[in-house]
């Protein structure tokens, strides 16, 4: 990475909503400042660790989550979020999504992205979310999870082989408690240069002001 290069380590999880609006208005900022060499990595997060591998009924589980008086914040939170979607070129189908996944195997994936190129590791991001959220995919299905990166351009076979066994399992959880011991508790949070932390998925105009003041506090 160059000296002028912004690094940002972006800390999500792909049933995060939030994450999703967050992503894409990290997009937007980067077009609102083409002359800000970026560098975009995506963290991994759970937020809830305690999801089987084989996942769990969503409305179930919603319900057991946001019960009593949360459950009239859910749905103001849902509510803004699919309002605030169309303008993100995004969409929402809480009503529909049956299946709570475990999402350690969507961070393997993303690791492994990763490992490739960059430029593929958004795309499989941005894949992982409308998987979930507008297509109602089960995001913990290794089988899905070959297919997105298939198409983004990883090797299936290799996939495939990587999918059979735990590799990178323990490697996802001791990095999300990496940024857990960090401060990071909440997602999506913005790391400028390891330096500033923006948590939320805050306008993409704030993240410019940020963006721009991570760089000159290393000049």
């Amino acid at each position: 990475m160059a000296d002028d290069t912004l690094q940002v380590d972006l800390v999500i999880d792909f049933v995060c909503p939030w994450c999703w609006l967050g992503h894409r208005h990290w997009q937007k900022a980067r077009e609102l400042m083409p002359e800000v060499a970026t560098e975009t990595i995506f963290r991994p997060h759970e937020l809830d660790p305690s999801i089987p591998p084989q996942g769990l009924p969503y409305k179930a589980y919603m319900e057991a989550k946001f019960s009593g008086t949360n459950r009239e914040r859910w749905q103001q939170m849902s509510e803004h979020l699919e309002a605030a979607a169309p303008a993100a070129g995004i969409e929402f189908r809480f009503g529909e999504i049956e299946h709570r996944p475990s999402t350690v195997n969507a961070h393997r994936l993303m690791r492994w992205a990763r490992g490739q190129d960059n430029a593929v590791a958004e795309t499989i991001a941005d894949r992982l979310f409308s998987a979930y959220f507008k297509e109602l995919k089960d995001i913990g299905d290794p089988e899905v999870l070959i297919a997105i990166g298939a198409e983004a351009g990883l090797d299936k076979a290799i996939l495939t082989d990587l999918f059979s066994t735990d590799r990178d399992m323990a490697a996802v959880r001791d990095e999300a408690m990496f940024f857990a011991r960090l401060g990071v508790n909440g997602v999506p949070t913005y790391i400028l240069n390891g330096k500033f932390a923006v948590p939320g998925a805050v306008a993409p105009e704030t993240l410019v002001e940020a963006a721009k003041e991570a760089l000159a506090d290393g000049d």
